[in-house]
């Protein structure tokens, strides 16, 4: 289904951080958003997911199949929140946990297979202390996936980690939300770039949000692609323009 956001606004301390602001999320696709800090970027994410707490934010918020979106959302966040206590597949089926009172054992299995294709598929039983930056945050993952939302929404999910881990964890989140909708906060140019079929700016005060960059080939791109480059640089320099 498609997503739009409508006549979104936030203010903050007297200040306009946004106002009537509009927010397309294509069914299928992943869009991308960047900005500086302080812009707007995650509580954008935040009024999608249903989960701001700010009353000065606002927006309207429709769906191409008509239903309301509350419910509907998978959030990934930067850091892992796993919980210490449970297991790694428990963990993965929090959802299920929480939301009825037995685990069935369709769930157990689709949770399983979940941590197989994240390549966990022999940790399910360990604590999330036993595991590494990068194999909690594939646990996220498969914790999300779990969740087989109509809209994932992700706020920076691979900046804690180091950049080979980041870079392979990109490509297992690019093959498993394949054809998925997805909206992503990343401070990363390349991140969007390699991963997006929509890349956008929240830039200005108040913020407005730009015309969409639209990477050409299916993502996960190469990072040695010098289109992928080359608009790179075309991003940083709109990012660095902004903070002059």
């Amino acid at each position: 289904m498609d997503i739009r956001l409508e006549n979104a606004s936030l203010h903050w301390q007297q200040h306009c951080v946004f106002r009537e602001l509009d927010l397309e999320l294509p069914a299928g696709q992943w869009t991308s958003i960047l900005g500086q800090s302080g812009v707007g970027k995650s509580s954008l994410l935040q009024l999608l997911c249903g989960i701001a707490d700010d009353a000065d934010l606002s927006g309207t918020i429709q769906c191409s199949d008509g239903k309301p979106l509350s419910g509907r959302v998978a959030w990934m966040a930067q850091d892992d929140l796993l919980l210490p206590w449970l297991s790694t597949l428990d963990n993965v089926l929090l959802a299920a946990r929480l939301s009825q009172r037995q685990v069935t054992p369709e769930q157990r299995e689709l949770g399983h297979y979940l941590l197989t294709q994240v390549g966990l598929g022999d940790k399910a039983r360990a604590r999330p202390s036993q595991l590494s930056g990068g194999q909690r945050q594939r646990v996220a993952l498969a914790r999300t996936l779990f969740q087989d939302r109509p809209l994932v929404c992700m706020d920076e999910p691979f900046s804690a980690l180091d950049a080979i881990n980041r870079l392979r964890l990109q490509d297992l989140a690019a093959q498993l939300l394949a054809d998925r909708t997805v909206l992503m906060i990343t401070h990363d140019p390349l991140e969007a770039l390699r991963l997006s079929d929509r890349v956008l700016v929240l830039q200005g005060s108040p913020a407005r949000l730009t015309h969409p960059i639209l990477p050409r080939g299916a993502a996960p791109r190469s990072v040695r692609d010098e289109t992928l480059l080359q608009l790179q640089g075309e991003l940083l320099a709109l990012l660095a323009g902004e903070a002059a």
